[in-house]
């Protein structure tokens, strides 16, 4: 095991739910500490209470505990966001200050701070979106993105702190429920599916959008934080991809499998907020600097998630 003791705020949301048992089998259980503001969904993990918005108790946790990371995952989503901007921005940005004055003060080794393509407006390319772009998003959650990415870039050179960063696009997993994202319909659509319901989407059929598969990400994400430092020469955040896809092309895909399932479109505010983000991302420089290569496809990921569905659900096939 590697000696390392790692902080996971946000432990209960997609990313960290998922995330916690692979940062286990690398750092050891006793190794890796899960806290968010409730303990529901971490029973299977070191847990400690943390609003992470209070900078001494976060402050007291990396002390006792002898923390050398943090995977900072905690935030308000887009959609979730916009319901109550001054709420969302305060969240966000506080806890990441929180996070990099710990970094700072206790000489941290490692921090990540992940970024979306929330941060992309509709000034950057919508096809194969560089790594260096006109970054004006549309949404509160794109805005703490872009000040966050800025924020770690100024930690790094001013104190020498290595912040990493990844741009996900929308994650799909089969670990958790949607959280209040503009690409949730893509996890929603599968739950639906498994149980013989039919969907209505937020979207409409036509809206592209980059997405990736919980697997990759989490691949990614622990292959950038093991990269060499020499290899990091992107300290906003790197551009990631997977797949590219419409509401009407994953119909299509988990119809294959249930061919009887229904889905009709309601765009709603979402929309407005998808249609100012890119369609398809350049994520070469990640591939170049530390060897990114995604695994899933869509009719691979489609395969994956409606039979860990079936378990969860007890469908029968």
């Amino acid at each position: 095991m590697k000696k390392e003791t790692i902080l996971v705020i946000g432990a209960n949301g997609q990313i960290g739910t998922a995330l916690l048992p692979r940062l286990q089998n690398t750092y050891g259980f006793g190794n890796v500490i899960a806290t968010d503001v409730r303990q529901t969904g971490t029973e299977e993990a070191i847990f400690e209470l943390l609003d992470a918005t209070n900078a001494l108790a976060l402050n007291d946790i990396v002390q006792r505990r002898g923390i050398t990371q943090i995977y900072h995952l905690a935030a308000v989503l887009s959609a979730k966001g916009e319901t109550d901007p001054l709420w969302a921005w305060n969240l966000n940005m506080q806890t990441l200050l929180n996070v990099l004055e710990a970094g700072r003060t206790f000489n941290l080794h490692k921090v990540f701070v992940p970024s979306s393509i929330a941060a992309f407006g509709e000034h950057a390319p919508k096809q194969e979106t560089p790594q260096s772009s006109v970054l004006d998003p549309a949404t509160v959650y794109g805005i703490s993105k872009v000040a966050a990415e800025n924020w770690s870039v100024y930690y790094h050179k001013r104190y020498g702190l290595d912040v990493r960063s990844l741009r996900y696009p929308g994650v799909i997993s089969y670990q958790s429920m949607p959280g209040g994202g503009t690409t949730d319909y893509a996890v929603a659509i599968y739950h639906e599916a498994v149980q013989g319901h039919d969907f209505e989407c937020f979207l409409a059929a036509d809206t592209r959008l980059p997405m990736i598969y919980m697997d990759d990400a989490l691949r990614a994400t622990l292959e950038l934080m093991e990269a060499p430092a020499d290899n990091i020469t992107v300290r906003t955040s790197y551009n990631l991809a997977g797949m590219s896809f419409t509401p009407a092309e994953l119909t299509a895909s988990i119809q294959r499998h249930f061919p009887d399932f229904k889905v009709t479109y309601a765009p709603d505010f979402r929309q407005a907020i998808a249609d100012s983000w890119p369609q398809s991302i350049d994520d070469s420089v990640a591939k170049k600097d530390w060897g990114w290569k995604p695994d899933f496809d869509l009719p691979k990921m489609t395969f994956e998630m409606i039979n860990h569905l079936n378990e969860l659900y007890h469908v029968t096939v």
